[in-house]
């Protein structure tokens, strides 16, 4: 497989928003992200952004209802079609952050424990002023290296 553009991981995802300024701030204040690039068009409209989680990366923009596929939860009466999920260094710190910030907490942190033969780690689920699902872990073990 070639090699992604510089900067860029081989998958990432875009969030659409009524309020993408708001949800860019709060998502920065919440859970860490920090912004790489924000684009501002007219009305103060979010044509683009990038935000960065250590080598993760999403985009989140404008909801638009000229455009069907680009609309945020909250105009579909909370209807969601993605989830997003991320590992940090530290599940119980970002918890009590995201709580902080008015993040809709689903489920405290939970550890699920595949096996010895997989992996266990450590998480919650949450819900963005948005209305976008998220799940943030910390790996707690490893599964075996292959024999």
């Amino acid at each position: 497989m070639k090699p992604t553009s510089p900067g860029w991981p081989r998958v990432s995802s875009a969030l659409y928003c009524l309020d993408a300024s708001a949800a860019i701030d709060w998502l920065c204040r919440a859970f860490g992200f920090e912004v790489r690039i924000k684009i501002v068009g007219e009305n103060g409209r979010i044509e683009h952004s990038e935000l960065e989680l250590s080598d993760g990366l999403i985009m989140v923009g404008s909801a638009d209802v000229k455009r069907a596929w680009c609309r945020s939860p909250r105009s579909l009466s909370g209807a969601n079609t993605q989830s997003l999920m991320a590992y940090v260094d530290d599940v119980e710190a970002h918890f009590r952050r995201a709580k902080a910030a008015g993040a809709q907490i689903v489920s405290e942190p939970t550890t699920v424990d595949y096996g010895p033969e997989y992996w266990s780690d450590r998480g919650y689920e949450c819900i963005d002023p948005e209305g976008h699902h998220w799940w943030f872990f910390q790996r707690l073990r490893n599964p075996p290296e292959p024999k």
